[in-house]
Order: C-alpha cells, then structure tokens, then sequence
C-alpha cells in the first residue's frame, strides 16, 4: 500500500521543480467540449500554486471542477491538503490515479459544483469553464460557489475579464491579478490547428 505524507510548504521546492513533478500526470481520455475539459498545462498550476503557497493560503484547500487533480495535486504536494470535486466519473478515476502516482493523498468528491458544501477551506483553486460552448456552465457557478467556500480564491479564466471578474465577485475584491497563456491541443473536432495558445488572467480573490 502507497504511504501518502504531505508536508508543510517548502521554499525550497521550486516552480520548476513542481511544474516537474506536475508533467508526469495523465490528461483527459475522453475530453468532454460541454464540460469543457481541457487540461491546465503544468507550468500554469505550478505558477498558480507557488504563488498561493508564497501568500500563505495552502492549508486546507478545494480545487472545484478538478478534471485530473493537477492543481489539487500539486497543492497536496507543497504540502496542502487537498479537496478535488469532479462531475465527470471518468476524470475522476484519472485523478485518483495521478495522486497515488504523485504519491500525495486527495480527497476527490464527485458532485455538482452548484450544490456542494465544504467546511473549513483556508482557499479555491480552480481552473474553471470559460462559457465559450454553448452547452458550458461557464464560470458564474465556480466563482459564486468559490467566494461561498473560502476566504481566498486563485481562478483562471479567459483575458480579458477583469471587469466582470470585479463586478461578479464584489464584495469580494479582486486582490491580484498575473497573466499568462493556456496551449490548448486539437482536441475536438471543431478545433482547426493543432495547438493554439489562449491568453488567460490569473486571479487572486479576497473574499473576507
């Protein structure tokens, strides 16, 4: 039986080095476009952890709409513990399988992130849907909830939303905010290059 030990934060685990680590996980089998499952690229949830765990915020943390547990996973591994919640029994099973490859223990919940209730979360990360399918909940359900959940929240989202991110979330505010980009693989079949990179902001949001 694996031995799953998460320890305290590390200054001396790198971005690099996390990002690393991060790269041997498995991604999506059978991406769903209305779910709009695509994978957060390692560089991106390392970035997105490091500077959550230099504020301070990786104690107890939600990773909403988990997909394959990167962020959750890489949280337990600066030292967190990790909640991942999943609609998607299949994404789930691929979580579950990365974090005992990662060797970190996660709790990953199935359920709908619209109903799901979480007691004493010290932060959110999420990578949330954008809205771009028709089909997608888009990201109103994952900001509403993540403000509901923790006093902290790191979400990326699409360039450009600052104003609506602002306005969503008031009275929480909008404390930081980094950007970066997202490759996105042909995945679909309505994608018509292979790779494309999509510009994205990175939120830190204070809600107490």
């Amino acid at each position: 039986m694996a031995t799953f030990v998460n320890r305290p934060f590390d200054p001396g685990m790198k971005q690099r080095q996390l990002e690393i680590r991060l790269q041997g996980l498995e991604g999506f089998s059978q991406p769903s476009s209305r779910l709009e499952q695509y994978a957060t690229p390692p560089s991106l949830a390392a970035e997105l952890l490091h500077l959550a765990a230099l504020h301070g915020d990786l104690g107890q943390i939600a990773d909403l709409g988990c997909g394959t547990g990167i962020l959750a996973i890489g949280a337990a591994l600066l030292g967190a513990r990790a909640v991942g919640v999943e609609i998607d029994p299949l994404a789930i099973s691929h979580a579950r399988r990365n974090a005992a490859l990662a060797g970190v223990e996660v709790d990953i919940v199935r359920g709908d992130v619209s109903s799901i209730w979480l007691r004493d979360m010290d932060a959110v990360v999420m990578n949330p849907p954008f809205g771009a399918q028709l089909a997608s909940r888009g990201d109103r359900i994952f900001l509403k909830k993540a403000i509901q959940l923790a006093p902290v929240v790191y979400s990326i989202h699409n360039a450009g939303s600052e104003g609506f991110i602002r306005k969503f979330v008031a009275p929480a505010r909008v404390d930081r905010v980094w950007r970066g980009s997202l490759p996105i693989k042909r995945c679909f079949a309505f994608h018509r290059q292979e790779c494309m990179e999509l510009e994205v902001e990175l939120y830190r949001i204070v809600c107490k």
